[in-house]
């Protein structure tokens, strides 16, 4: 199935976005991880596509994407997301996010819920003051010094490459490419997610809820049972083998649990 690529002129300037179904489809919305792209569903879109108007934005400072005008923060880049969606005439849809795409999927359905039919959460982190306080004692992910031969490309290669599948290059080479993309630095979407106070949203969702479990995501496969614990209505559904780059690792059965879970919701 054809991919169809265009940008949508939004408050923080062009906002770029992948497509693929029929436009009178029931419409998902697909938001990716930091700092990634809409690549990451790459192979996903079309499998969504057979039933659905399946949308992978790429969020404002990632991809093709014009940044926000300041800091970088869940609650804009939401704002950009919804804003999106009014660009594409579309009144309601359901939201697909993939670890900070996750977090940016329950700050829409928290602040804009009539926007939003169903959630899926994959591989999402719990953000509360707990959450925040580690991540203040930890290096950063992704930030590395740029150096005048190079290494600094390995280095974010190597930083990652203990939670990505052996075997799978491509999937490394994919997230070095969308790092360097990014229109500030990579770091800037853990540092969003780490200051978001999900405790204070996360009880406005009253949509259905799938939660994606990646059993084999060492930073967000343990979150899973907090986010159960705040939205009671969710499933949880464990992928085994699963890891940080789950859309790309694993597309059919990615694609699968999400298409399986939309076809539950009324």
């Amino acid at each position: 199935m054809k991919i169809r690529r265009a940008f949508a002129d939004l408050s923080v300037g062009q906002v770029h976005y992948a497509e693929c179904g029929a436009a009178q489809a029931p419409p998902v919305l697909l938001l990716h991880q930091s700092p990634r792209s809409w690549t990451e569903y790459r192979e996903v879109l079309p499998l969504l596509g057979a039933r659905h108007r399946a949308i992978a934005m790429d969020t404002a400072g990632f991809g093709d994407s014009a940044a926000i005008d300041g800091p970088a923060s869940i609650e804009a880049w939401a704002r950009i997301a919804v804003e999106l969606l009014d660009a594409l005439g579309i009144a309601r849809a359901d939201v697909v996010g993939h670890h900070t795409g996750g977090v940016i999927a329950i700050e829409i359905a928290a602040s804009a819920p009539e926007r939003v039919r169903g959630l899926v959460l994959s591989s999402t982190p719990f953000t509360d003051a707990d959450f925040r306080r580690v991540r203040a004692e930890r290096p950063p992910i992704d930030e590395v010094a740029a150096s005048g031969d190079g290494s600094h490309l390995a280095a974010l290669w190597q930083r990652r490459q203990g939670f990505y599948p052996a075997g799978r290059p491509e999937l490394l080479e994919a997230f070095v490419r969308d790092a360097l993309k990014a229109s500030g630095s990579p770091e800037d979407g853990h540092r969003a997610v780490a200051a978001y106070r999900m405790e204070d949203s996360i009880h406005r969702v009253r949509q259905p809820v799938l939660i994606l479990r990646a059993t084999d995501d060492p930073f967000a496969s343990p979150h899973a049972a907090e986010l159960q614990h705040a939205l009671p209505q969710a499933r949880t559904l464990d992928i085994p083998g699963g890891m940080v780059p789950l859309p790309d690792q694993m597309p059919e059965a990615f694609a699968a649990a999400v298409l399986d879970f939309l076809e539950t919701l009324p």
